[in-house]
Order: structure tokens, then C-alpha cells, then sequence
């Protein structure tokens, strides 16, 4: 029952992430190869990095290589779909947003599974949740969304958090999963919604040598 809960929730964000590449592919007007090369690298990007840091060899895509089919008709259907929806960049960021959030929870229940421990287990739920965009929009000519000033890395982090420390507290796996992707969706979403962002770094101006010498002078250091 927890290892069928786990794999829906994984194919599901397999699909997502990869009508996400697609739906990049489109706005970029690339042919059918660059719609499946986009939604692959999506789908399977930050699976593919968890495995390989974790050393779960071969990675999962390898082992399944349904994974990869999968993606294929997807960039397939949306190939001849993407032109209907009025607005495909909105959908493409509510869709990476539930993306993110399934992936959040996914990276960090495998992580778990591999005896890594709680920190290492968070960090992979961040990895998987935010590589595949970053590759997407890197190869699509896009701005990365994890670069946005809208919350993204972080409702990626307070997912896989939530989730590792529910598996800590011997919550039951379903459970766990839905209340870490509810909080990383949820913030997330708030955040689009709203135009959250965290405090954003603001460069100071320099002392003038004025300032200095007085600051030297009240120190009682020496010039040179």
C-alpha cells in the first residue's frame, strides 16, 4: 500500500514536470525532438541527480525505462495540444509548482529509503524537486524559476522538512506526503499568488576616505 502510494505520487510528478519541458518546447516553437528532449530532462533531471549522489546505481530511469516512454508521449500529446490553453505560461508555472511539490516529497522519501540520514534526506527532496526546471529552462532560454524572486528553492525545503520530520515522529507515510506537498504547494502558490519573496541582498554604499580617517581617529589607530 505505502510503496503504491509512493509510486503514484512519483509518476504523477514524472507526468508534470514533463508536460512542463513540453510546454517550454512550445513557447520556444521547437520540432518534436526538442519537445522530447525537454519534457525527458525535466521528468527525469532531479531523479537522475538524487540517484547518482545517493549511488543508487543504475538510476531509476535505467532500471524503468518506462520512465522514459512516459516522457516521450507526453511531449507527444503536448506537441499537438499546447496551442489550445489561452495562457501556457501560467499553466506552466502552476504545474511546476505542483511538480516541485511532489518531487520535494518523493526526493526525500527515496533519500530515506537509502538510509541517508534526515539532512541529506531534505536536501535530496530539494535536488529532485528543482533540477529538472533548472536543466528545462537552461536549455529552453529561459530565466530559471529557482532564480525568480518569487519562493521556490525554499517551499521546495519546508516540503521535504515537513516530510522528513513526520517519518521522525513515525507518521504513516501517506500522511506524511500529503502534509509535505500541501506546505511546499501551499507556499508555493501563496507566493505567485501574492508575490512573496525573501529579503533580497542590497549593496551599501562604500565609506569615503573622510570617513575612514574620522573612524581611525576615534579607534586611535595610526595612519601608515
Amino acid at each position: 500500500m505505502i510503496a503504491t502510494f509512493a509510486a503514484i505520487l512519483d509518476w504523477a510528478g514524472l507526468v508534470v514536470f514533463a508536460v512542463t519541458g513540453a510546454l517550454v518546447a512550445s513557447r520556444k516553437q521547437m520540432d518534436i525532438v526538442g519537445f522530447a528532449l525537454l519534457a525527458t530532462v525535466t521528468g527525469i533531471g532531479g531523479g537522475t541527480l538524487r540517484d547518482l549522489v545517493l549511488g543508487l546505481a543504475p538510476v531509476f530511469w535505467v532500471r524503468q525505462p518506462a520512465y522514459l516512454l512516459v516522457c516521450v508521449g507526453v511531449a507527444a500529446a503536448v506537441f499537438f495540444t499546447a496551442h489550445l490553453p489561452q495562457s501556457r505560461y501560467r499553466i506552466l508555472l502552476w504545474l511546476d509548482a505542483v511538480g516541485m511539490a511532489v518531487f520535494a516529497v518523493t526526493g526525500a522519501e527515496i533519500a530515506l529509503a537509502a538510509r541517508a540520514g534526515p539532512v541529506i534526506a531534505v536536501a535530496m527532496g530539494v535536488a529532485t524537486a528543482t533540477f529538472g526546471g533548472i536543466i528545462r529552462d537552461v536549455l529552453g532560454g529561459e530565466v530559471p524559476v529557482i532564480l525568480s524572486r518569487e519562493i521556490y528553492a525554499t517551499a521546495a525545503l519546508c516540503g521535504a522538512s515537513l516530510y522528513v520530520v513526520c517519518d521522525a515522529l513515525g507518521t504513516a507515510p501517506p500522511v506524511a506526503a500529503v502534509l509535505g506537498f500541501a506546505v511546499a504547494f501551499l507556499l508555493r502558490a501563496a507566493a505567485m499568488a501574492r508575490g512573496w519573496s525573501l529579503p533580497r541582498y542590497r549593496p551599501r554604499r562604500g565609506r569615503t576616505p573622510e570617513e575612514v580617517e574620522t573612524l581611525r581617529r576615534r579607534s586611535g589607530a595610526t595612519l601608515p
